[in-house]
């Protein structure tokens, strides 16, 4: 079964498709074409959505999925005339919200994601450019500044989790790469020891491993089935021993792996 599912918004459209794909992911049985559309901000947009709306209708045999998130009345009135099930976001949650807080709501577009009203959009970039510029151990001289470190296997998915808790969350993570060369007799490195407090480790199954590898550099040593296997155990060896948490990042997403960490550390999020 399949059901065309839009995520529509008069501004960036991220907020109509992290809680829209939350939603449909509650509906495993059932597969959707994901759509998303944001910047629907004139008469003549919404005309021209409410036609893609419907062709997808016809396509599908049944009314596509609408989560939207446009604040302009006139245009959710075009938007409402489609062959679409359209679920209003911003209402379901506001109306509510004004009536608790007795207070009403600015209606504005593009408050959580504009770079005038969110005061932590500086905090964000650079979050972002200290995670860059502490990549694979290639600078150990600002771990002071880090709020966190990842160690772990290469390919283990430190960098990407860096750089989702920099852009998400503000947080200064750094990582170091645990390589081939240090594995003979595996210990914490120097760079490392000031900064253990910080410290969180990433492991693999090493069959993903050798997998990912492959991608990069096929039927390499590298890459081989026992020299991961070898260097996993290696790693989480020494993880053990050095009592520094970790987590298995074989089964998560980069949203799981980072909400995991922060909450073991027990590191503030900096973006409020």
């Amino acid at each position: 079964m399949k059901r065309s599912a839009f995520f529509i918004s008069d501004g960036t459209g991220i907020t109509a498709e992290a809680l829209g794909q939350s939603l449909l992911a509650q509906f495993e049985n059932i597969s959707f074409d994901k759509l998303t559309r944001p910047y629907i901000d004139s008469v003549e947009k919404a005309h021209a959505m409410v036609q893609q709306i419907n062709a997808a209708a016809i396509v599908d045999g049944t009314r596509p999925i609408i989560f939207d998130t446009v604040v302009n009345q006139d245009i959710r009135e075009i938007l409402a005339k489609s062959d679409g099930f359209m679920i209003d976001i911003f209402s379901s949650f506001l109306a509510p919200l004004e009536q608790e807080l007795t207070s009403h709501s600015s209606y504005s577009v593009g408050k959580s994601h504009s770079i005038n009203s969110n005061s932590n959009y500086m905090e964000r970039i650079d979050a972002v450019n200290f995670a860059l510029d502490n990549d694979d151990g290639a600078r150990t001289h600002y771990y002071d500044k880090a709020d966190l470190i990842l160690v772990g296997v290469s390919r283990c998915g430190k960098t990407p989790t860096c750089l989702y808790m920099a852009l998400q969350y503000g947080i200064r993570a750094a990582n170091y790469p645990l390589t081939e060369d240090d594995m003979e007799h595996l210990q914490l490195p120097a760079a490392l020891k000031t900064y253990k407090h910080k410290l969180f480790g990433l492991t693999i199954d090493p069959d993903r491993l050798t997998a990912i590898r492959n991608e990069r550099k096929p039927n390499s040593r590298y890459a081989s089935f026992a020299q991961c296997e070898f260097e996993v155990r290696e790693v989480e060896n020494l993880f053990r021993r050095e009592n520094i948490p970790h987590i298995n990042s074989t089964h998560f997403s980069v949203e799981e792996i980072s909400a995991k960490i922060l909450v073991e550390k027990g590191v503030e999020r900096r973006l409020k």
